[in-house]
């Protein structure tokens, strides 16, 4: 008997560790959470001002003539989980990827997803990790930049989406496709009256703008796809932690039932000592 209380008091240890580990995760991903969200809101305004200098500079600029081709070559990037204990997280993600017709280029972000794609039997042109800290987003997005820059130019890809998730309505988990390039000019025509002043030729500054909104649109996609997987992480440890508290108590329950037991039976064999010495000392005399 004592050793089967033993037992169960080492199994108790052991739960409450885990639910330690489980809450520190938690608090972790729920503090990250909260910084790329606060980052995020700061990035939306960067990229509506960009929006709104393509808007200006846009009339200024003569339209392309450029033949388009008949069968344009498609890319997306798709961001997935960098990080394990988040459920199904990456499985939504590539559903919806399964479900529209196959791009010709991918590119992807987020190292336990790619592992999982490439299970699948898809092949990236170009992978990375999803950076741990919010701080590192802008790099990546730049090194993504810098190699749909190259694609671009060499006729590889003539449109690109992003496949990113977000956080909706009651913290709900979905995926979201966006469209990156071509740029759909009637969404950036801005309202403001009058030519702006300009130092440099419009073309050349809507070169540039151009580029700055992709580099913002994929910053967006990278923060909402790293909220999403830390708000993910935080409602899959929020279980664990329901499914540990339940293990704690059925275990405490089962070992009062055995620490009573144990009483018991200590009870009864000192009960069984004292009647047995009474009886040996009444045959004694």
């Amino acid at each position: 008997m004592t050793e089967r209380l033993a037992e169960i008091s080492a199994r108790i240890d052991g739960v409450e560790k885990l639910g330690s580990v489980v809450n520190a995760m938690r608090g972790i991903a729920a503090a990250r959470s909260r910084q790329a969200q606060a980052e995020l809101a700061a990035v939306d305004g960067y990229a509506g001002a960009i929006r709104s200098a393509i808007g200006r500079v846009l009339p200024m600029v003569p339209p392309s003539n450029a033949a388009s081709k008949t069968e344009p070559r498609r890319a997306i990037v798709v961001f997935l989980a960098e990080e394990g204990f988040v459920a199904n997280f990456s499985e939504k993600i590539l559903e919806v990827l399964f479900r529209a017709p196959r791009p010709e280029v991918l590119f992807m972000v987020g190292t336990r997803g790619c592992a999982l794609a490439r299970e699948r039997g898809l092949a990236p042109a170009w992978q990375a990790a999803m950076p741990a800290r919010t701080q590192s987003i802008p790099k990546l997005s730049d090194e993504l930049a810098a190699r749909i820059y190259q694609d671009v130019a060499n006729g590889s890809i003539d449109e690109l989406g992003v496949l990113n998730a977000t956080v909706g309505e009651a913290g709900v988990i979905e995926a979201l496709q966006t469209p990156l390039l071509p740029f759909d000019s009637s969404a950036m025509r801005d309202g403001s009256n009058g030519e702006p002043l300009l130092q440099i030729a419009p073309a050349d500054l809507l070169t540039k703008l151009a580029g700055e909104y992709l580099h913002a649109q994929l910053c967006q996609a990278a923060l909402h796809a790293f909220v999403a997987e830390n708000q993910a992480r935080m409602q899959a440890m929020a279980r664990t932690h329901g499914q540990v508290d339940r293990m704690l108590e059925m275990l405490k329950v089962r070992q009062r039932i055995v620490r009573q037991d144990e009483i018991t039976a200590e009870i009864i064999e000192l009960a069984a000592g004292e009647t047995a010495n009474r009886e040996a000392a009444r045959h004694g005399r």
